[in-house]
């Protein structure tokens, strides 16, 4: 089974991604990960996380994929060892260091190579292998070709990114955000200086921001070649933005392992997707080397929708019990979908507040309400407003 791999900025996320259906997450401590602005977790945070997850038959791995200097290997050994006893799955790392200790220790978890290593060949991936990972996670940019050349030729498990931001730079080898801003891009402190605006010739809003990634397109290929793990990128993304885009993935890969893909389906899952992003998409370097057409240069609008209306806290007699996320009203056609319930839309009719009291509208942030919906729906289902099929 081909395994969907979803962020996980806390433990909120990692909650709704595996609820979703995320196979596994993965997610950060706080010391050695390479999103240091996401909220991250606590020791006790993983430990929680990792028996959530494994009471769902899914799967956990933190990433120690800085580039470490002296200072920063002074509590690895007991970080690592930490890990291990708690019983995360696997290890995401990118110092042969790392490499070296966890192997030394003999440690539990998977060695998992990071996409910091930039792997885009067979002799690499083979490398890596004898150095003992099992799998290796592919530099975004590598070709359909080149992944197919690697299969081929190694053992290890392939995983591939296949939604969300791209680097400018080889992924990981970007020093913009040290010149401009001493923000240390491969120890976790990037500042994203390729989405800065920058003037050129006397003028502004020149860029040098790569479109976002995105490979639905390309799903039965990477089925087809024999790709382990599909992976999307976004530790810091929102609840909604998580749970819509594994949702997705996660639906069209069982299609396309259940021979029940048909065009139609896909392109509702590009539109689900597409709604939800705010950056425009492209396959970027699985089909051809990117151009013109997959870079920002002038003019980029990231425009934050609202269609995440409310969170579905119960469900009971006809009713459902809500927490309002963005503005709706009485007469909206509004849409639920969930982990276990395809979408399905309706006018809404009816809304009041927790003591009985009539509500018109919903626009009072996080407030709890009830509204009447003519189907079952259950917890976690999330409403937004509709995407046409």
């Amino acid at each position: 089974m081909i395994e969907v791999l979803s962020p996980a900025g806390d433990k909120e996320r990692l909650k709704w991604a595996l609820i979703y259906g995320a196979d596994a997450v993965y997610i950060g401590g706080y010391n050695y990960s390479l999103r240091a602005n996401a909220n991250n977790f606590s020791i006790d945070d993983i430990k929680e996380s990792v028996s959530f997850a494994h009471s769902l038959n899914k799967k956990v791995y933190v990433t120690v994929n800085i580039l470490f200097h002296n200072e920063d290997l002074e509590e690895l050994d007991d970080y690592l060892k930490t890990l291990s006893e708690i019983g995360v799955d696997a290890f995401i790392v990118s110092d042969l260091a790392v490499i070296s200790r966890i192997k030394e220790l003999n440690l539990k978890p998977e060695i998992h190579i990071s996409t910091q290593e930039s792997s885009t060949n067979k002799e690499t991936v083979k490398f890596w292998e004898k150095m003992g990972a099992t799998r290796v996670v592919l530099g975004r940019e590598c070709s359909k070709e080149d992944m197919i050349d690697i299969k081929e030729n190694t053992t290890a498990e392939l995983e591939v990114f296949i939604h969300g931001a791209m680097c400018t730079s080889y992924s990981g080898r970007c020093v913009l955000s040290n010149y401009v801003t001493y923000r240390d891009s491969n120890r976790g402190g990037c500042s994203q200086v390729c989405r800065f605006s920058f003037e050129m010739d006397g003028k502004g809003d020149f860029q040098i921001a790569s479109k976002d990634l995105s490979m639905i397109d390309y799903i039965p290929e990477l089925v087809s070649i024999g790709v382990s793990s599909l992976k999307i990128e976004g530790r810091m993304r929102s609840i909604y933005y998580i749970a819509t885009v594994v949702n997705a993935y996660k639906n069209v890969v069982k299609a396309c392992l259940d021979n029940t893909l048909t065009n139609e389906k896909l392109e509702y899952y590009k539109k689900v997707l597409n709604r939800v992003s705010n950056r425009e998409n492209a396959p970027q370097f699985f089909n051809k080397l990117p151009a013109v057409n997959e870079q920002y240069y002038t003019g980029r609008n990231e425009v934050s929708n609202q269609d995440f209306l409310a969170v579905v806290d119960d469900y009971k007699d006809g009713y459902a019990y809500i927490s309002q996320r963005n503005n709706f009203k009485v007469g909206d056609e509004i849409e639920v979908f969930g982990p276990n319930l395809e979408a399905k839309s309706f006018v809404l009719e009816e809304m009041k507040e927790l003591d009985g009291t009539i509500r018109e509208v919903a626009n009072h942030p996080e407030e709890k309400l009830i509204i009447k919906v003519p189907f079952k729906v259950s917890k976690y289902d999330m409403i937004r407003i509709p995407i046409q099929k």
